[in-house]
Parts: structure tokens; C-alpha cells; sequence
């Protein structure tokens, strides 16, 4: 009671009692009629109109329009994201609102938070509040919010966050063998056969970013490709079990592309011998879920062989010190996030080379497979990732880019007189001779 009038507050049910309430609210409004609303200095959007208002037509006739009429959040919610609005914060006690909000907002991506909650109203809920809506992307004035408080800011590494995993890898196991097929003892390839009609060869596989990890880890524009050192080490290893130990030339025909979800086939086709030794050999892949009467892509052809005068392994003395001697440190800070910006996206398991020097027309590089991908070196000729990291040398002398156009990146595509002298290597040193006419972009 105040000023010798009676304020009572009643829930009644106005649907089954208008006729006795809208006497009440008429009288109640047209007693109020001389209280006028101000000018509001936050805007405003009615859930009765579902319009902005502005202030002065928030008087008594309005309210009591309000209490007749249900709350229409909906109105206002479209004429906010009319209007661009996508970031809705619940200013309340409790959030009562935010679910049914949230779900209004699926379709617009927006954001929705509350400010306190039931039993947790310290201030600390709302920093979190605050907080979420700062990882969303949408920008907090944390100099208000901290106001004469010092508040640090704590500057985020500039390396990707890296995680180390604790437990097994499932290795893929397939009796191929009740199937008629021998297993490849090889882990990009599942199986192989020779062919009953001649002395060929079918080495088949099964590619997937879930059972092969590190592969995720080479993409162009976002597309994770096989890179081409590992449709080369599939080549290689098919050699080594036909008895062939140098593949004399591998032209790269079209990219093996991954799926995020799901797996390729793939299929290495080895021909028997020719006159002087000579195994053509072919790559060709197929989605999983393809039809079975579906095409096969064409990947890569070349030519498997074994040079009788091929040269005994020896240690290349350019190789043996290291660091080179007058070599100059080349600046490898950046590398990988340059690339980056031009499409070539190498994640942790690509990211090998470690140093880089030059010294005269020559270029000299230190590639380790990291840890990884390391404990399963041995079970490649030469992992994938460590010899493409060895090719970003080219990239630490800026020849991986030389007139290249806007939106094409340079890839090798085309291999010749490659011999592995040693399998299972985690670390590489690498001598690039760098001739004039390479250094020009020709």
C-alpha cells in the first residue's frame, strides 16, 4: 500500500475470465493514462508487434495490451534477423528462453547464450558467458568487462595445437587368403595374386583417412590428396615383390582424391616382363560405394626394371658432414604456413624438414619423419611423408612457386630412375643441385 492505494498482484486465467478482466484493464489503463514511457536508450523490439518501438508508445493501453495478447517472441526474433542480428543473449536470472531460441536459430547459424543461471549468479558465470560468445568469433570489450582490474592478455602459441595419442592403432587384418589371394604384407596394399595367364601381377588395397592418419595430413585447396611419393612407394613396393628394384619412369596421370568419409579401392596392375627385363605397371582406383560395373580411374603408368649395371650403394660425401661446410642457414619459419596460403596444406606428419642450407648452386636439407608417424617407417620402402618433406627443400629456396599462377600449385607428377638402397629410414639428408635454368623458372 502506497499513497492510500492497494497494489494486489492476481494470476487468473484470461481466457476463461476476459469478460470480468477487460473491465479491470480499461480501468486500469484509462487511471494510467497520464504515465507516458521515455525515450529508450537501448533499442527495443516488441514481442506484441513484433516492431521497434521507441519509447513514448509504451504507455498503460500498450501493457495492458500486452497482458491480453501472448507473447509473440517469434515476431521479434524474425525482425531481428531481418535486420542482421544473429548473436541473441538472454539477460535473465536462469535461461528459460535460450533453448527455444537455439532452435529458432538452426537454419541462421546464430548464437545463443544466457547471462547467470539458477544457483551459479556470480560473476565468474557471467566471464564464461562472455567468454563463449569471444570463441564464436564475435568481439568482447574485455577492457569494460575488467574494467581498473589488470587483465593479461596470454598470446596463443603460433604452431597448430598438436596432441600426442596414447593408445594402439588398429592395424587392418583380412583373411585374404580364404579368398585365394596372398597378402601383401605391405600397408597400403591388402593383397596380391599372379595372374594365371602370364607372369603379371595384382597388387589391391583399400585407402581411408580413418585407417591411414597420416594422410590427412597433405591437402591441396582442402582436398586430401595421396601425394605422389606415396602412388611412387606403391609402385616401389610392387617392384620389390616382382623382383624389379628401379622404377625407370612413373607418370602421374590424374590426383588420387580421399574422401573425408569412406575409402577407395585401388588396384596396381604389374605386366609380365618384356625381352629385356621391363614391367609396365599401371595404378587405377574407385570409390568403395561405386557401382561394380562402375569406371576405374586411371592414376599413373611406367616401367618397373633391374639395370644390370646398377651401382652399388655408396655414402655420398656431400652428405657425410653436416652441417654442410660454408653452408647458409635458410629461414624455414614460415614455410609451412606460406605453402599454406598457396593451397598446399601439410599437416604435422609432412611437416619433416627440419633444416635447410645453401651453398653455391647446391641446396641442403635435414628431413625427420616426426614421432608420429615414425614407429611405422620400417614398414614402408620409404615412408610417403618423409620423402615429400625431402621435395620442400625446393620450397625453402622459393623454386616451388616460380611462375606459378594464382590458384595452381606446383606437384611432382613425373618420376624416373628411381632406386632405394635402404628401407625403413626416419631421417633423410638431401642435396639438390640447383642448375641455372631451374633457378629461372625454366
Amino acid at each position: 500500500q502506497s499513497d492510500g492505494v492497494f497494489c494486489r498482484r492476481v494470476e487468473v486465467d484470461y481466457a476463461s475470465h476476459s469478460a470480468q478482466v477487460d473491465p479491470i484493464l480499461a480501468s486500469l489503463s484509462a487511471s494510467l493514462a497520464d504515465v507516458m514511457g521515455q525515450p529508450v536508450s537501448v533499442p527495443m523490439v516488441s514481442t506484441v508487434t513484433g516492431a521497434r518501438v521507441e519509447g513514448p508508445e509504451l504507455n498503460a493501453s500498450y501493457w495492458c495490451q500486452n497482458l491480453r495478447e501472448p507473447v509473440r517472441l517469434d515476431r521479434a526474433l524474425e525482425a531481428l534477423q531481418a535486420e542482421g542480428h544473429g548473436v541473441f543473449v538472454e539477460v535473465s536470472a536462469h535461461p528459460v528462453l535460450a533453448m527455444p531460441l537455439t532452435e529458432a536459430c538452426v537454419e541462421t547459424a546464430g548464437v545463443v547464450v544466457g547471462s547467470l543461471r539458477r544457483d551459479e549468479g556470480a560473476l565468474a558465470t557471467l566471464h564464461r558467458t562472455l567468454g563463449v560468445l569471444h570463441t564464436q568469433g564475435h568481439p568482447v570489450d574485455w577492457g569494460v568487462v575488467h574494467g581498473e582490474r589488470s587483465a593479461a592478455i596470454a598470446a596463443l602459441p603460433t604452431y597448430a595445437f598438436q596432441r600426442q595419442r596414447y593408445w594402439l592403432e588398429a592395424k587392418p587384418s583380412a583373411d585374404v587368403a580364404s579368398a585365394g589371394l596372398s597378402s601383401a604384407a605391405y600397408p597400403l596394399l591388402g593383397a596380391a595374386t599372379p595372374l594365371a595367364d602370364s607372369d603379371g601381377f595384382l597388387f589391391t588395397g583399400r585407402l581411408s583417412v580413418s585407417e591411414h592418419r597420416w594422410l590427412a595430413d597433405h591437402t591441396v585447396f582442402d582436398t586430401v590428396l595421396v601425394p605422389g611419393t606415396g602412388l611412387l612407394e606403391l609402385v616401389l613396393a610392387a617392384g620389390r615383390t616382382v623382383g624389379c628394384t628401379t622404377v625407370s619412369d612413373l607418370m602421374l596421370a590424374a590426383p588420387l582424391v580421399l574422401p573425408e568419409r569412406g575409402a577407395v579401392r585401388v588396384q596396381l596392375h604389374v605386366e609380365a616382363p618384356d625381352g629385356q627385363g621391363h614391367r609396365t605397371v599401371a595404378l587405377y582406383s574407385r570409390a568403395e560405394d561405386a557401382p561394380e560395373d562402375g569406371p576405374w580411374t586411371a592414376h599413373a603408368t611406367g616401367m618397373l626394371s633391374s639395370p644390370e649395371d646398377e651401382a652399388s650403394p655408396s655414402a655420398d660425401p656431400r652428405l657425410q658432414a653436416w652441417p654442410p661446410a660454408g653452408g647458409e642457414p635458410l629461414d624455414l619459419t614460415d614455410l609451412y604456413p606460406r605453402l599454406a596460403e598457396q593451397g598446399l596444406g601439410y599437416g604435422p606428419a609432412f611437416q619433416g624438414l627440419t633444416e635447410a642450407f645453401r651453398v653455391g648452386s647446391a641446396v641442403y636439407g635435414r628431413v625427420v619423419l616426426p614421432a608420429s608417424v615414425s614407429e611405422t617407417s620400417g614398414e614402408y620402402s620409404i615412408h610417403p611423408a618423409l620423402l615429400d618433406a625431402a621435395l620442400h627443400t625446393l620450397a625453402a629456396v622459393g623454386l616451388a612457386s616460380v611462375d606459378t599462377p594464382a590458384g595452381e600449385v606446383m606437384l611432382p607428377f613425373a618420376w624416373s630412375d628411381v632406386t632405394l638402397h635402404a628401407r625403413g629410414a626416419a631421417e633423410l639428408r638431401v642435396c639438390l643441385e640447383v642448375s641455372e635454368a631451374t633457378a629461372t623458372g625454366e
